[in-house]
């Protein structure tokens, strides 16, 4: 009787144990086979490069995740207006109507001014310290933590690289000039002009064009080169100013649904982590690509008159960013930790970048 009801408990053991073994797998293609359909809108218009379509744009970072994930993440993208207005991302996405949205965190600085620094900072940190510090100094964490009362995640989605201080449609030669002028400029930038008794105004990237043509403003920014001479601003104005004090990294936003992101799967989350990262040195090495010989050309064949902005106009804006900056920190809690948090890891790259970059570019190749 022993021996039996021993031989009984053993083959039952085995038995069980080698269900719960075939019936992993089947567990595990279950799982697999989830699909998701998601929609992801955007603040820039149909087939706007970078911003919409071609190298490391929201529709590669869509193909991008659909094909990595074999069909498992599926997401409709819809372009300005063709499902919401511009800028009503940020809204909708926390509100649960759409899952994704494609943006800038500065476009929401009137909600929360500490977005402004996912995005870009004045006299701030060039593509490489602002990707450190969002990936390996805590700022993409601080991003999460911002986000989080507002239901919503985030992850930087693509980057220009450093841009143009804009289009003016006369030049820029005294601070004075600043009074009342009227120019299209979004986030801190805006701010900081506004001090200095600019007319600050934000338009989506569509409506730059007739805005400035038509003398509703008097300046613009938008991108750089490329991305301006394909909108037609050198056709509404002729002075390009170059130092691009306001935005010396500008990474896009892609903005989710933290209750549709929870509901992934880790290896889908992975997907869109790496898909963005991904798309993030896509777009920076197509924007170097293309806009030195957009630049040239406007220069060349367009009669743009190119231009430093003179050093006591920089001057002024740089003491303008850091009162403002100040200002905004000593109101908030929120902005001064991601503030703080900036600032020092800026302050130990730049030690870096002087040693690195600004040397090789000064003195060994002589730029």
């Amino acid at each position: 009787m022993t021996f039996t009801r021993r031989k009984f408990l053993t083959t039952a053991a085995v038995s069980s144990t080698a269900g719960l073994v075939l019936g992993a797998p089947s567990i595990a293609r279950a799982q697999s086979s989830e699909t998701f359909n998601w929609r992801m809108t955007n603040a820039y218009g149909p087939g706007s490069p970078f911003y919409v379509e071609g190298p490391g744009s929201p529709t590669d970072v869509i193909d991008k995740i659909n094909t990595m994930s074999g069909g498992r993440l599926n997401i409709q993208h819809f372009a300005a207006g063709e499902l919401i207005p511009a800028l009503e991302g940020f809204e909708a996405v926390q509100s649960g109507t759409i899952q994704m949205n494609a943006a800038n965190s500065y476009f929401w600085s009137g909600t929360t001014f500490a977005a402004q620094y996912f995005t870009t900072v004045p006299f701030g940190m060039s593509f490489m310290g602002h990707m450190a510090w969002l990936y390996h100094g805590g700022g993409l964490e601080l991003w999460h933590e911002l986000y989080e009362p507002y239901g919503m995640v985030a992850f930087p989605l693509n980057n220009t690289g450093v841009q143009m201080t804009g289009w003016f449609r006369e030049p820029i030669e005294d601070i004075s000039q600043l009074d009342g002028l009227r120019m299209r400029v979004p986030g801190l930038a805006g701010k900081v002009y506004s001090s200095l008794g600019v007319d600050a105004r934000v338009l989506p990237g569509g409506e730059i064009f007739p805005a400035l043509e038509r003398g509703v403003i008097d300046a613009a920014e938008f991108v750089g080169p490329f991305q301006d001479r394909r909108m037609g601003l050198q056709d509404a104005a002729k002075y390009y100013y170059t130092t691009g004090w306001h935005e010396p990294s500008t990474t896009g936003e892609l903005l989710i649904s933290k209750s549709h992101w929870d509901s992934l799967p880790a290896d889908l989350q992975m997907i869109v982590r790496s898909a963005c990262m991904a798309a993030c040195l896509e777009s920076l090495t197509w924007s170097e690509a293309v806009n030195g010989e957009a630049m040239t050309d406007l220069v060349d064949n367009h009669g743009v008159i190119a231009n430093q902005l003179p050093e006591s106009i920089v001057n002024a804006l740089r003491e303008a960013t850091l009162d403002t900056l100040q200002t905004e920190a000593n109101a908030d809690p929120d902005v001064r930790k991601i503030h703080d948090s900036y600032m020092a890891f800026k302050a130990q790259h730049d030690r870096w970048a002087g040693a690195s970059e600004r040397a090789w570019l000064s003195d060994i190749i002589g730029v």
